[in-house]
């Protein structure tokens, strides 16, 4: 086993390496009995912080997860530095926020998302699962099944969901992949640390501007979409302003659009190098697609990890935790802690129960759109299998370089 003096998870080397050396480190630090603090990355636009302490145990990333009121969100969710402004809230919403500012976007977007709308949405994907599957089914038999199938359908469900018209997909598309770009150079050409926070700008405005001008013809003329009932929901006399309808936004697209195509392209990919898993899928695919896709959420940790900060002086599972002090609660681990998961490296359809933190864990906080995820994953697959049995990957999936978000950029498929 590594040792722990030799893991640096914050060095960009560390995400460089196979996934399999890293799967070592993390197991490492969950067997270390103490938290493991690590230096902050020096990105010279802010002071570099005085480090963060890893959760990499299941038992702590749940824990903290559950208690809000020591663990807060607001001071940054997404990024280890203290971001200068509300720089971490621009791309954070919800998710970089406390109560009581938290429970009120929340109860607004909630309502937003009514029983009529999720029902009309639902219906959706499957008619456009159907469709991507025909023009793939049209193809040559091979292709990337990021580009052609995984970013589709996402991309499409929440972009019609909102509002934004088609000729909009391409601007979406290309500003969450640079907001989740981690250190990839496909995305960050320039890694000064001056021109990548001026790109994440850019592209977070890009998405706002968007929004916001539809935002204005919503409340004047209101149609079936989101964006009306979002901009004309009025709780209790609250309501959204433009810049927490904005951040929304780029939270809804980000976190829906990315983590949803990695959680299909993954998929596909796991499928293929477990044929024994896929034969029992496709044995009882109505009855094994609810476990499969909630093993492939743990299995992937589509989200690697999220920030909390302590508010005060307390304990964490015997853990000192002093005020101040940064926590990262790494999913990407905690859904393979051997105390939770028999045998966590293999891949099980099967498996019961599968208490993953791969949406987030318990408390305010848990991901407001698992349930359209899973409904996307499960329609996606289902409509591959039936039209077209024998899809498989056919190479090395090609991953994002990413601390932060378990991607794969392209992967290539036959069928």
């Amino acid at each position: 086993m590594l040792k722990v003096e030799d893991i640096n998870l914050t060095d960009w080397g560390f995400w460089r390496r196979p996934i399999e050396f890293r799967h070592e480190a993390f197991k490492a630090l969950r067997w270390e009995p103490g938290l493991v603090l690590f230096e902050e990355p020096d990105i010279v636009i802010v002071p570099q912080g005085p480090g963060y302490y890893a959760l990499t145990r299941h038992a702590d990333v749940v824990e903290a997860s559950r208690r809000p009121q020591d663990f807060c969100s607001g001071k940054g969710a997404i990024s280890i530095p203290d971001m200068p402004g509300d720089m971490h809230e621009f791309f954070g919403s919800m998710i970089s926020m406390d109560d009581p500012r938290h429970a009120k976007i929340r109860r607004i977007v909630s309502r937003a998302f009514s029983p009529r709308m999720i029902q009309r949405f639902e219906d959706q994907v499957d008619e456009v699962a159907e469709q991507i599957v025909e023009t793939v089914a049209a193809g040559g038999g091979t292709g990337d099944f990021v580009a052609d199938v995984a970013a589709r359908l996402p991309l499409k469900i929440i972009c019609d969901l909102m509002g934004i018209g088609e000729e909009h997909y391409p601007t979406v598309l290309d500003a969450t992949n640079v907001i989740l770009a981690g250190n990839d150079p496909e995305f960050v050409p320039d890694s000064n640390p001056e021109a990548l926070a001026l790109g994440l700008l850019t592209a977070g405005q890009t998405l706002k501007d968007l929004v916001e001008e539809l935002g204005r013809k919503r409340r004047a003329e209101p149609t079936g979409d989101l964006t009306s009932a979002l901009v004309n929901a009025n709780i209790e006399g609250e309501s959204l302003t433009d810049q927490e309808l904005g951040s929304f936004f780029i939270l809804l697209v980000v976190a829906g659009n990315e983590t949803t195509r990695n959680a299909i392209a993954h998929g596909l990919d796991l499928l293929t190098r477990n044929p024994e898993q896929r034969a029992l899928l496709v044995a009882d695919f109505e009855a094994r697609m609810p476990g499969t896709v909630e093993e492939i959420v743990r299995y992937v940790s589509p989200v690697i990890w999220m920030r909390r900060t302590a508010t005060r002086d307390t304990t964490l599972n015997d853990h000192e935790i002093k005020e101040g002090d940064k926590l990262l609660l790494y999913y990407w681990s905690a859904n393979r802690d051997e105390a939770v998961f028999t045998d966590p490296e293999k891949f099980d359809i099967m498996r019961d129960p599968n208490p993953h933190v791969g949406f987030g864990g318990p408390g305010p906080h848990f991901c407001l759109g698992a349930h359209l995820a899973r409904r996307e994953v499960t329609t996606m697959f289902r409509a591959l299998l039936r039209r077209l049995p024998d899809i498989r990957s056919n190479g090395e999936p090609d991953r994002l370089e990413s601390n932060f978000i378990n991607g794969i950029k392209r992967l290539p498929y036959t069928f």
